[in-house]
């Protein structure tokens, strides 16, 4: 099964820090990072998509960070 999960964030190291954390937990890029302001916070906020091979069937109540 292929695993996506969109990670977001405010633009600061920690998004950096969930992105490098996915990624060496076997998790790839996918696709081109996104950057855009949220009016709600008043503060930009980071995005990327990363997608990972996996053993098993897909279920609702996957815990895909855990994967």
């Amino acid at each position: 099964m292929k695993a996506y999960r969109l990670l977001t964030e405010e633009d600061t190291s920690a998004f950096c820090h969930k992105v490098t954390e996915a990624l060496s937990k076997g998790w790839e890029l996918y696709g081109s990072p996104a950057y855009a302001y949220d009016a709600t916070t008043g503060k930009m906020r980071c995005a990327q998509a990363v997608v990972k091979e996996t053993e098993g069937d897909y279920a609702p109540d996957m815990k895909l960070g855990a994967l």
